[in-house]
């Protein structure tokens, strides 16, 4: 008998089967949205480095970055027979499209910024957009463990669930230093590899809560 030959065909099979596995695994749509304006912002660093993240070592998940600069301040008076501003309607759109969401917030005086909390009351409008999805935070800043606190509590009664671990908060003012100043984006390997460990743990949970974990 050809011990090693079988071993190498069996080798090869495993390897055939992993690699069907991988490319079997359902696709997932995550909506990403920062809470800062800030051009060179690091929390909207953390978003692109999802994204490339996605693009080139995590398989079957898709981010999108969703601007919301534009929403009007929450006004109901904007809302006339059912339907909202064309920049209301486009953002709910792309956000009932995700699978789950992705959100990047500082700290503004213990809580998240008034334009991440603009985005989430105009997603809430009827019909609520962000039920029944996974969601996940980041923060690129110590005093994110609050905003975040803050925001998991207004993701109970929107239905939005997150993720518990793993958690994901950055000192990115504490030297050595993780971010370009220039452009924000990250480059620190260390960070990365957790970004990359909560958006893995995203994806798992996500296709859970749609049924093909």
């Amino acid at each position: 008998m050809d011990v090693c030959g079988t071993n190498k065909r069996n080798r090869e099979e495993e390897s055939e089967m992993e690699e069907e596995s991988v490319a079997e695994k359902p696709l997932i749509k995550v909506a990403a949205i920062c809470g800062s304006l800030r051009k060179a912002s690091y929390n909207r660093g953390l978003i692109r480095a999802a994204i490339e993240l996605t693009k080139e070592e995590i398989e079957g998940v898709h981010v999108e970055y969703i601007e919301i600069s534009a929403l009007p301040m929450l006004n109901t008076d904007l809302e006339v027979d059912g339907t909202y501003p064309p920049e209301v309607e486009e953002f709910r759109r792309k956000v009932l499209e995700a699978d789950s969401c992705l959100f990047a917030s500082p700290d503004y005086n213990y809580s998240i910024t008034p334009l991440l909390k603009n985005a989430l009351d105009w997603g809430s409008r009827p019909p609520n957009v962000w039920a029944g999805k996974g969601a996940a935070a980041v923060s690129a800043v110590g005093g994110g463990r609050r905003a975040q606190f803050h925001l998991r509590q207004i993701g109970v009664y929107l239905d939005l669930h997150f993720i518990n671990k793993p958690e994901f908060y950055l000192n990115a003012h504490r030297p050595p230093g993780k971010f370009n100043t220039n452009s924000g984006d990250l480059v620190d390997s260390e960070t990365k590899e957790n970004l990359k460990e909560m958006i893995l743990s995203l994806q798992a949970f996500t296709l859970r809560l749609l049924g093909k974990g």
